[in-house]
């Protein structure tokens, strides 16, 4: 009866029609999809079941004789037919496949590590807007979750726990990073873009410091320095005079020169914000800036993500469909190739054992066939795969805003890879499994089925 148990499992994964928090919320019933999915997994999981019984009574009969073993293989290949026949009507009829991606990064949806979501965190998950990021020593990752507040997550990916109890902490955290400082203390920063503020905490949640909009003269950036200080007062009856926003929309440390590097895409003022910790252990704004709005190489059309790796620093600049390669002193290196025209990256992270970066886009390509933004497995010099995880079946994914490469460690001492997904309007979390040997789908875009 293994076989047919690990049928069962399998035939609940492909379903896909399952609510992200809860493997108890199906599609409704009296649904069109609902009627006509139940009846023909219920079909099939009958002759299924007869077909498992059949070869579980072939193993040893009551008068003592047992079948040869081409018997029993029949049976199994039997029962793989009917496997394969069920996995062939899914995805015809409902577009949805055990797995997605090519290479070296096709991922299955992990259901069961999708529901670990916290139950008393529901009413909070439709307004999900944020990412994650990981104590690298530890494996705990960090997450936030607008009116709920700042999350751990276990290693394992199965128990969440809320941290700290400063009311600041539920505001939504757009971006967040972990990193030790310079006397090697693991701290949390978080970029908050609605309450335009960066936060320091300690890992047990207490809010050690806030860092508010910049006032102009910090920086080494011109350019900068005008926006923050430039304040006029309104005097004219007609107009509204100049007034800097400081919507801080992600953050990340550079471990070579211990310095935070936050971006401020939500804002006329869109640039890359360094900040330094001073010998009394509190962080102030500079030496470092770049950017600014515009479409010249250097500027950013909503800086929305950005990621330290290499000795470089990576910005996601959304609305330009670009991945720009800086150095840690704002020198453009390279745009990273091969990125999908019109896709809208949100945020770039590294898969470090598969040598890879990971990176989604915000919502699908317009005029495209997936109805989900995709996620991208990239080298840094060419586009490995397409992972989509509308050919998964995860239900309410349209838009991702953030993707986290996460490995978990096994009991011979492997690691196995996941993806956290961070979804957008209408919020949503999901896992995603990186499955080796799993089946490779063909990236779908305009003018493909």
């Amino acid at each position: 009866m293994t076989f047919f148990r690990t049928f069962l499992g399998r035939s609940s994964t492909l379903g896909g029609f399952r609510s992200l928090s809860s493997t108890s919320e199906v599609v409704p019933a009296d649904s069109v999809v609902g009627k006509s999915f139940q009846k023909w997994i219920v079909g099939g999981a009958v002759a299924a079941a007869g077909t498992a019984a059949a070869y579980t009574t072939s193993l040893s009969h009551a008068h003592g004789h047992s079948h040869s073993d081409p018997d029993l293989a029949a049976k199994v290949s039997q029962l793989e037919q009917i496997i394969n026949k069920m996995n062939a009507k899914l995805e015809g009829q409902y577009g949805v496949r055990n797995t997605s991606g090519q290479g070296d990064a096709i991922f299955s949806w992990d259901q069961g590590l999708t529901a670990a979501f916290p139950a008393d965190a529901k009413p909070f998950e439709k307004d999900m807007h944020g990412g994650f990021n990981e104590d690298v020593d530890t494996g705990i990752v960090y997450t936030g979750i607008p009116g709920y507040g700042l999350c751990e997550i276990t290693p394992d990916l199965k128990t969440w726990k809320v941290i700290g109890s400063d009311d600041r902490l539920k505001a939504n955290i757009h971006g967040i990073v972990v990193f030790k400082n310079k006397v090697g203390v693991t701290t949390i920063a978080v970029a908050q873009n609605d309450a335009q503020r960066v936060l320091i905490i300690g890992l047990d949640g207490t809010v050690q410091q806030q860092l508010d909009m910049p006032k102009g003269g910090e920086f080494n950036f011109d350019e900068a320095n005008a926006y923050y200080s430039n304040a006029p007062t309104k005097m004219a009856p007609w107009g509204q005079p100049h007034k800097a926003a400081f919507a801080v929309t992600d953050v990340t440390f550079h471990p070579g020169n211990k310095q935070l590097y936050c971006v401020t895409g939500y804002c006329d003022g869109d640039f890359v914000l360094s900040a330094t910790e001073g010998a009394d252990g509190k962080w102030g704004w500079g030496p470092t800036a770049w950017g600014g709005k515009g479409d010249a190489p250097g500027k950013f059309n909503t800086a929305h993500g950005i990621f330290a790796w290499d000795d470089h620093i990576y910005v996601a600049n959304r609305e330009a469909h670009q991945v720009v390669k800086f150095t840690k002193d704002g020198k453009l290196v390279n745009c990273l190739p091969n990125i999908p025209d019109e896709a809208r990256i949100c945020n770039i992270a590294r898969a470090t054992e598969n040598n890879y970066f990971i990176m989604n886009a915000l919502q699908p390509i317009p005029h495209s066939p997936p109805k989900t933004a995709q996620i991208y497995a990239h080298s840094g010099e060419e586009l490995l795969s397409t992972i989509d995880p509308g050919e998964l079946g995860i239900p309410v994914l349209k838009h991702l805003h953030h993707t986290w490469p996460h490995y978990v460690t096994q009991a011979d001492g492997s690691k196995q890879l996941y993806i956290l997904v961070h979804g957008w309007s209408a919020g949503k979390f999901a896992v995603l499994k990186h499955e080796p040997n799993g089946e490779p789908s063909v990236p779908r875009a305009f003018g493909c089925a």
